[in-house]
């Protein structure tokens, strides 16, 4: 249930207003009883369409209906209440209502209450860059990354999987993509000011000025990722403890602990360059990654053959297909290699090979 504030009560305008709610909607999710007001000269939808992906939220079934009194609404959030509910509540009569998976924690719940050894920290970082990934081929951005917005699941082993959920600040629409026009202060740039890559928060409006958010989502990755390692997120911290990712420098970026490995340290610090000509975009991030973690015999060489990464790729591929087909699907490695050769492109990957060799070979 969303609480509506300012979107009035009629389904339409409900629909229209949270419309960035419904980005990662199922084109069936507005369909039937409690769909969509008809409506031919202007659609309520949302203008971009995002294809399912498994690190990013579904919204099965999207409808507006009365607000309810649900137990604890007094309690919890008796500002946001109707009116009829509340005198005193400044909400609407109406709402709009997501139906989505059920999901035992977010990932600050489950960083909170467990400490992950770093293959599976690393599994974690992959998973968020793959999901970003997604929403940067289809132009979108995010723009609200924060362990609160991250659901988890388990699979049959306890392995965690991470889903990006939260869309009500995402940047998507098909005519600008992700530059945003920046003409006044009134433009909105997404949401806490704390998480917002330091191209994003620096941005002086003015005629012409454009904010590009192509790796805005993947700067965030890279801030979560030290939640993720055990430490707290340098940019979101207590007090006056934390960097502003507004004037930070990268020398100022804490020490992640000795036990996290070389390679995932480098897609951090890359990760969280200033410059996002410098920063490592989610799919070569996600690529060094899956090739740290699977890709070892091919990378044991201070040079890359063809034949031995063409060999490489086919047996992922052949042990891929066979675990899904022998082995409960849901299993997180699995579909971590699955995402992987499906997003497969060349370059790409000779780029993170090349980027991994060379980190490497300048450490030792």
């Amino acid at each position: 249930m969303m609480w509506n504030i300012s979107a009035g009560s009629s389904s339409e305008a409900i629909l229209s207003t949270m419309r960035q709610e419904l980005i990662p909607a199922s084109g069936a999710a507005l369909s039937g009883e409690y769909g969509a007001v008809a409506c031919h000269r202007r659609p309520v939808f949302g203008k971009k369409k995002l294809e399912p992906h498994p690190n990013i939220i579904q919204v099965i079934r999207a409808f507006t209906s009365s607000v309810p009194l649900l137990p604890g609404a007094y309690l919890d959030y008796p500002d946001v209440l109707p009116s009829s509910l509340n005198p005193s509540g400044i909400g609407h009569s109406r709402t709009l209502f997501l139906v989505m998976k059920n999901y035992p924690c977010t990932l600050r719940q489950y960083l909170r209450e467990r400490t992950s050894d770093t293959r599976l920290s690393t599994m974690m970082i992959l998973q968020l860059l793959e999901g970003v990934d997604h929403l940067v081929q289809h132009g979108i951005a995010h723009r609200d990354l924060k362990s609160d917005n991250i659901l988890v699941e388990f699979d049959s082993a306890g392995c965690p999987w991470l889903v990006i959920t939260d869309f009500g600040c995402c940047l998507a629409d098909e005519n600008i993509g992700l530059r945003l026009p920046f003409t006044s202060w009134y433009v909105d740039r997404g949401g806490n000011s704390c998480l917002m890559a330091p191209e994003v928060v620096t941005a002086i409006p003015g005629p012409g000025v454009l904010i590009d958010y192509s790796k805005a989502d993947a700067w965030a990755v890279g801030a979560i990722a030290y939640e993720i390692l055990g430490l707290g997120n340098p940019f979101y911290g207590p007090g006056g403890s934390s960097l502003e990712s507004r004037h930070y420098q990268e020398d100022q970026l804490p020490a992640l602990p000795d036990t996290v490995p070389f390679d995932v340290k480098q897609v951090v610090k890359m990760l969280l360059q200033r410059d996002p000509n410098k920063r490592l975009s989610a799919r070569v991030a996600a690529n060094v990654l899956h090739l740290s973690l699977w890709g070892e015999n091919i990378l044991a060489p201070k040079s890359l053959k063809l034949d031995k990464v063409i060999g490489w790729l086919l047996h992922q591929s052949a042990a891929t297909l066979l675990m899904d087909g022998l082995v409960d699907k849901s299993r997180v490695e699995t579909k971590m290699k699955m995402c992987f050769l499906a997003n497969l492109e060349y370059e790409d990957l000779w780029e993170a090979a090349f980027l991994l060799l060379s980190w490497r070979n300048h450490s030792v």
